[in-house]
């Protein structure tokens, strides 16, 4: 009984000093108005689907891209972006949802701080698809109070970088052998939502020439995971995914910017 209570204490006081890391945190990100807030809380999405894709890349024993150093700084840059937010936001909506967040994000830590397995993983898929639900949650707030037109924009733009990840995350867990039965129908759903919002973008009255070529870079990237997603995914090397993800991520992330700087113009 004592050592039931003494783990359950020590699980409290692992929460406790987290919830306070994350409040007490020192922003390295300021956040001057409500386009870059839309810009920073989709980009929370995104980590997300990153922790899950660098995980499997380590369970894997893959160092390509150096995942092991990229997982730590992803944690960083959500909980640094977590507490600028909350810094940032006055509404008690938003501020809530971002409580929610910052919820689910505890028991995630704890996973992503222990060697990977995959024995793990399925419960940390599971609990990082409902850290993007409460994420896009909130960055849907952000959006609509921004009361502006390139609000929207800037969130189906910011969501593709998540989309990127989200693609890669799956295959490289179809590729280190976790059986997800519903694998076909969450990569079909991410490349539909992703295919249709760079069409989005690219009919949009606020895409420069600028942001248009960065759309036609993205778009020869994405048919590389067209072209796997009709093949034995298993035939594709984890490095190929790693490396087309992250260069539709760097394309769409720019892209991304420049839409919230020509809002603020």
């Amino acid at each position: 009984m004592r050592d039931f209570m003494a783990e359950k204490k020590g699980m409290f006081l692992k929460s406790f000093v987290l919830f306070s890391m994350i409040s007490t945190f020192a922003c390295a990100v300021e956040i001057a108005n409500a386009t870059q807030a839309v810009d920073t809380a989709g980009k929370q999405r995104m980590y997300t689907q990153r922790m899950l894709k660098d995980y499997a890349m380590i369970g894997m024993g893959n160092t390509y891209g150096k995942p092991e150093e990229d997982l730590q700084k992803t944690i960083g840059a959500f909980e640094d972006h977590l507490a600028a937010l909350l810094k940032y936001t006055k509404k008690a909506e938003t501020k809530k949802s971002l409580q929610t967040v910052q919820t689910l994000w505890v028991p995630i830590r704890q996973i992503l701080s222990e060697k990977p397995s995959k024995e793990k993983v399925e419960t940390l898929q599971k609990d990082l698809d409902q850290l993007l639900k409460a994420s896009n949650e909130a960055t849907i707030l952000f959006s609509k109070d921004s009361g502006k037109r390139s609000g929207e924009i800037v969130n189906i733009a910011g969501r593709q970088r998540m989309l990127s990840q989200r693609m890669a995350s799956l295959y490289m867990l179809k590729v280190w052998g976790v059986d997800d039965p519903k694998f076909r129908k969450k990569l079909g759903d991410a490349m539909k939502l992703f295919g249709t919002s760079l069409k989005t973008l690219e009919s949009s009255p606020l895409t420069t020439k600028e942001i248009a070529l960065l759309l036609k870079k993205v778009q020869r990237s994405f048919k590389y995971f067209e072209m796997m997603n009709q093949s034995n995914t298993t035939k594709f090397i984890p490095t190929l995914i790693y490396k087309k993800s992250d260069d539709m991520l760097k394309d769409m992330n720019k892209a991304t910017q420049l839409y919230v700087a020509n809002e603020t113009k």
